[in-house]
């Protein structure tokens, strides 16, 4: 099953958590409490307080649905959102208590902020674009290789990892809402 969903489950998801419908919160859960967990340990590095933020933004979820604007994004976005800010506040909350300098806390919640980001572009780009990636990058293939593998030409190879790239570029931008260049066109 794919993380992506309509507009229309959206909503529908929101309206059943606004209901109190337990049931709700664990299809919620299943098909979103890995996106969360990721984002949350990659930002502290650690799988218990990875495990916290996770509990806390489902916690949130239930507590807050109608905190959810459809019109703003997607309810996936608004999840790695909400799973970014518990994570960065845990962060920062840790650091502090650590007694590190204000400077090295911010730059450490930057630098995780942008690591997170680059993983939650990485999971929500097109398959196309994510597989070219992979194979370029993690498998070490040129574009005529990665072309052959994908059964595509060389030149929309290329055009995949330009725009994989482009998109993974945005990481260190700060957060905002990604979609592919070109309104996101599904892709072949």
């Amino acid at each position: 099953m794919t993380n992506d969903a309509p507009p229309r489950w959206d909503r529908r998801m929101q309206q059943r958590l606004a209901h109190g419908e337990a049931a709700a919160l664990g299809e919620l859960y299943d098909r979103f409490a890995s996106l969360v967990h990721s984002l949350a340990h990659r930002v502290l590095g650690d799988e218990a307080g990875a495990d916290r933020v996770t509990r806390e933004v489902f916690g949130h979820i239930w507590e807050h649905p109608e905190e959810f604007d459809p019109r703003e994004g997607s309810l996936r976005s608004w999840i790695a959102g909400l799973a970014h800010r518990h994570a960065v506040s845990r962060l920062r909350r840790t650091e502090a208590d650590e007694e590190r300098p204000a400077a090295e806390i911010e730059e450490k919640v930057r630098a995780a902020s942008a690591a997170a980001r680059a993983d939650y572009i990485v999971t929500s780009m097109p398959v196309p674009l994510r597989a070219a990636l992979d194979l370029a990058y993690f498998r070490r293939l040129d574009y005529r290789q990665t072309a052959v593998r994908l059964g595509v030409t060389e030149d929309e190879a290329r055009r995949r990892l330009r725009l994989g790239l482009q998109l993974l570029s945005t990481a260190h931008e700060g957060p905002r809402a990604v979609s592919p260049p070109g309104g996101g066109a599904a892709l072949r």
